[in-house]
């Protein structure tokens, strides 16, 4: 089982580990733009029970999570040299909010199944709840259909996610694959004042269930602060996030200017210097648990997006940093591969119509529909000039109200009308067009981590 021994990650005989490899995103934690539907997960599930009821609903979800990650796939990531799976899930597999504390043991079996077939290949699994009850950022990947990160208002909220990971540690407490726990992805407490008693709580709870797995902590605000640590917790990794800002789908050049900030390897790693500090003051592993440009099909700027994580790779290597590349699997934005025949024949145009509305967060240029939308940001920033609202400012608000939850949730009955009509045999069809051996392979890609990894 791995452990922390200062700076590094080591085996139970001392040998160092880097953990380095993909973000399985999409799977079980679904989000919007890997899987091409709109809004958020709960959301869009509820849209496609409206249309096939919900044995046929659980017909198409359960193959889909059966076909979207194989020992085909396992054997992808062996073969190009990763050792390390970071696991999104999301609590709804365990829990529902109807019968909250009451655990649905049927929640391990996928999760099971994959962090078995990646350890009987070396590879490890660091466990990520990505959605947690109440939703733990404002954002869609925690399955939030407002801007509202209630799970900080609520006590109710933490005792539930507290009483899961007592669950998950005690059903994972001798898996010697599972490199170990990351309880919260990116949270978000406006306030500041919730998370750091919640750490403080939840570490001693999952300790008590499981004392020798390492955690794995994402500082607040995104993964980007880590100042409501007040103490160094033991056999933890404290973890950050690392895109690049010429590798957002509203990127410049690389290197050259992106809406006013230069962006090159020396910035690049200046940012990567910032973003790690409190690790370093620490004396903790270097941990990167999520980074990677998107892509935007056009060569020449895909080009400058693979120069990006070159070039991030490289810095993690001068400073033996583990990471964790995302994505793994999607339908064209950002994975490694992505899924093709009977899924995008039939919902080809409804992603084209998100993106051209720009409904998505993740892939939006900001700029998409801008006859309709820039009159709103005029009026807002010259009436409300001293609006900054949480995390990113009024622009980002703005457009997070307007495109990726008003839109987004108008779009709903379109992608879930896709499915009216089918029968069985094309719903597990319209699944299988996630099965590796029915995807496109981003060949650069795959050439570039195979080199760092192998090199």
């Amino acid at each position: 089982m791995l452990h922390v021994s200062g700076t590094r990650l080591v085996t139970e005989d001392g040998t160092p580990v880097r953990l380095r490899g993909v973000g399985l995103g999409g799977w079980m934690n679904m989000e919007n733009f890997i899987t091409g539907y709109p809004a958020n997960e709960s959301a869009m599930r509820e849209a496609v029970r409206a249309v096939l009821g919900d044995e046929r609903a659980e017909l198409f979800f359960e193959r889909l999570l059966t076909s979207f990650f194989t020992e085909k796939d396992a054997d992808l990531l062996a073969g190009l040299g990763m050792n390390c799976v970071r696991i999104p899930v999301n609590y709804r597999h365990w829990e529902s909010d109807d019968r909250p504390m009451e655990i649905d043991p049927r929640g391990f079996r996928h999760l099971d199944r994959v962090i078995d077939m990646l350890g009987e290949r070396g590879i490890y699994s660091v466990i990520d709840l990505h959605a947690l009850p109440g939703a733990q950022n404002q954002h869609w990947h925690s399955d939030n259909p407002t801007h509202v990160a209630a799970f900080w208002q609520h006590r109710h909220f933490q005792d539930r996610a507290v009483h899961l990971w007592e669950v998950i540690a005690d059903h994972y407490r001798d898996h010697p694959w599972v490199a170990g726990y990351n309880p919260a992805n990116e949270p978000a407490d406006v306030s500041g004042k919730a998370i750091g008693p919640f750490y403080d709580r939840l570490v001693k709870a999952i300790r008590a269930t499981d004392p020798h797995h390492v955690l794995f902590l994402d500082g607040n605000r995104y993964s980007t602060d880590f100042s409501i640590f007040r103490e160094v917790y033991e056999n933890t990794v404290f973890v950050m996030h690392d895109y690049a800002l010429a590798g957002f789908a509203h990127g410049g050049p690389y290197p050259g200017y992106t809406r006013g900030e230069w962006c090159d390897r020396d910035e690049l790693e200046r940012t990567f210097a910032k973003r790690s500090s409190f690790q370093r003051e620490t004396g903790t592993p270097l941990w990167v648990g999520e980074f990677g440009p998107v892509y935007t099909g056009d060569p020449a700027v895909d080009e400058q997006r693979y120069q990006i994580l070159r070039d991030q790779l490289s810095i993690y290597d001068e400073q033996d940093a583990g990471w964790s590349l995302w994505t793994y699997k999607d339908v064209g934005l950002q994975g490694l591969v992505h899924a093709t025949g009977a899924y995008l024949d039939r919902f080809g145009e409804v992603i084209a119509k998100k993106r051209r509305l720009g409904v998505d967060r993740w892939g939006s240029t900001m700029e998409e529909c801008a006859d309709a939308l820039a009159p709103l940001h005029a009026l807002v920033e010259t009436e409300f000039p001293d609006w900054d609202p949480y995390p990113w400012g009024a622009r980002y608000q703005t457009d997070d109200l307007i495109r990726h939850i008003l839109l987004a949730q108008a779009m709903l009955p379109e992608y879930a009308e896709r499915f009216r009509g089918l029968g069985d045999d094309e719903l597990i069809e319209l699944a299988d067009s996630f099965l590796l051996e029915h995807c496109v392979r981003r060949e650069p890609l795959l050439e570039l981590l195979s080199a760092n990894l192998q090199g």
